[in-house]
């Protein structure tokens, strides 16, 4: 993440080509937006000498002559480049700290908190069978390849040829044979760290694929929690509901038997009639609710729906005392949706060097060696060699090249400011869930006094009604409102788990259950605990 005190100047700085003839001072950056990497014309000579003794290596058959030798300097020496950087400043400064720090430490299974063996099985088999954990683990497999398609093209290619041809003259009757054995070998010299900055560009997607398989981890098992206790107060409520049908049903028993005596109208007979009514239809909508919601808990546990065992009755949890919600930077540092997008923003600033790179001269080798013979046992007889070298660069190419340069730069700042939105979004979940915790723990204590007083009331009106001092109004009013109160004190509570499990999404890390192999090894990657 980015420390107060140590925001990136600039996100870009890289090298363009120029006609005099001179050795630049300085050269393309590996990590454009974060380090700046400067050289001299010592280093660049180093690096030439060492790359020009690997590709000419003496061996008689690739004699090396002074005039290759002479070629080659003067294509260093013709592609001077000289740096150009723009600045773009950070979107922010972060946070000190959170607005309410805990005591409690953190932990990575932060479910276990909750000390509910049930959410704890739930959770465990969600990680192993969910179908779409698995997919995002196959991603990682997917850009793994990538990366190392992307590393092939630094290294040389060898190729073998093999050959039998025959050639028959009609006319004159005659025919002859060729036997040819070769190998072919090419290499392309990476003057400017274009294919470089491209495999570090794929290794760094590889391993912000990764980090997005971390980030579906916890949002899977978040939501599993929270589906799971969804589920739990909905049974409660079921519950609850049955008590208060059975209430409501012994009630309208009474009134209707105070009407037969004629004690009361027909209207409140009828009202608690309707009352009786809607506890059915609400229980009905509560059965569906918990069917779809354990259809939901099987498949992100991924068996089918209508096949998971799950047990009849639990309780709602007590809410664990507050976690230690750390230094902003150093929770954001640690979250994999962060990590993904810095490491895709990396990315792309490997990329504009590729592609700055890409308006450079190329310069490539090649070298055959064969033999051939007109009869097999001739065919080691008669040996060939070659040994070629290739420059060429853009001429005139329309702009096209520098179109792409301008796109590349345009994705990265894109990325860069996608990075900041995203920072401030995490830092703005944490304190809203502790805002809303917070606020829901009042509310709840008020929903409990409520409850109280609600009780007492009932108890106050029913005696009156029943000494014929209070209508049944009173009476109706008091019995709805007692019984609203109980339902929504457990909506409150089950409310109260849902925003602590938001804590804990924001909060979290990558989970310590799962880590895959490791992505393909790359410099690429800014160690972990840097400033992103």
């Amino acid at each position: 993440m980015y420390r107060n005190d140590q925001l990136p100047t600039g996100i870009f700085s890289f090298c363009r080509p120029v006609l005099h003839f001179h050795v630049a001072k300085k050269y393309i950056t590996t990590t454009v937006g974060y380090k700046i990497i400067k050289g001299n014309d010592e280093v660049m000579a180093e690096n030439f000498y060492s790359t020009r003794n690997n590709c000419y290596p003496g061996h008689s058959l690739f004699p090396v002559t002074a005039q290759m030798v002479l070629m080659v300097l003067m294509v260093t020496l013709l592609c001077g480049c000289t740096p150009r950087e723009k600045r773009i400043l950070a979107p922010m400064d972060l946070p000190a700290h959170f607005s309410r720090p805990g005591k409690v430490p953190f932990q990575a299974s932060w479910w276990l908190d909750f000390h509910d063996a049930n959410l704890v099985l739930l959770i465990d088999q969600a990680l192993a069978e969910n179908f779409s954990l698995h997919l995002a683990r196959e991603k990682i497999q997917e850009a793994r390849a990538v990366a190392r398609q992307a590393g092939a093209s630094l290294f040389p290619t060898l190729d073998g040829q093999g050959a039998i041809t025959s050639t028959r003259n009609i006319t004159e009757n005659s025919s002859s044979d060729n036997f040819l054995l070769g190998l072919a070998a090419s290499y392309e010299i990476d003057l400017w760290g274009r294919l470089r900055n491209q495999r570090d560009a794929a290794s760094l997607d590889a391993q912000a694929t990764e980090a997005d398989y971390h980030t579906a981890a916890v949002s899977l098992a978040a939501e599993v929690a929270i589906i799971w206790y969804q589920l739990v107060e909905s049974d409660l409520q079921q519950d609850l509901l049955v008590q208060q049908i059975e209430t409501n049903a012994k009630i309208l028993e009474l009134i209707s038997v105070q009407f037969r005596a004629g004690q009361n109208g027909i209207a409140d007979v009828l009202q608690q009639r309707q009352l009786v009514e809607s506890n059915l239809g609400d229980m009905a909508i509560l059965r569906a609710d918990i069917q779809v919601l354990k259809h939901q808990l099987a498949i992100l546990t991924g068996v089918p729906p209508g096949t998971l065992k799950l047990p009849e009755r639990v309780p709602l949890p007590t809410v664990p005392p507050l976690p230690e919600t750390g230094i902003p930077v150093d929770v954001l540092r640690e979250r994999p949706d962060i990590e993904s997008s810095f490491l895709r923003l990396h990315a792309a600033d490997s990329r504009v060097a590729a592609a700055v790179a890409n308006q450079l001269p190329k310069l490539s080798i090649s070298a055959e060696l064969s033999t051939s013979g007109d009869r097999s046992r001739d065919l080691f007889n008669n040996w060939f060699s070659s040994l070629g070298a290739n420059l060429f660069g853009p001429i005139f190419d329309g702009g096209l090249l520098q179109a792409e340069v301008d796109r590349n730069e345009a994705v990265a700042r894109q990325l860069f400011y996608a990075h900041g939105q995203l920072l401030l979004e995490a830092i703005g979940e944490v304190e809203n869930s502790l805002a809303r915790e917070k606020e829901q723990q009042i509310n709840l204590r008020s929903l409990e006094t409520q409850l109280q007083y609600a009780s007492q009331t009932i108890d106050h009106v029913a005696n009156r009604y029943r000494q014929g001092a209070e209508d049944y109004q009173r009476v109706l009013l008091a019995l709805l409102s007692q019984q609203g109160l109980q339902r929504n004190i457990l909506t409150g509570r089950r409310q109260l788990i849902n925003y602590r499990i938001s804590l804990y999404r924001a909060l979290s890390g990558r989970l310590p259950l799962l880590e895959p192999t490791k992505a393909p090894s790359s410099n690429a990657k800014p160690a972990r605990g840097s400033n992103q």
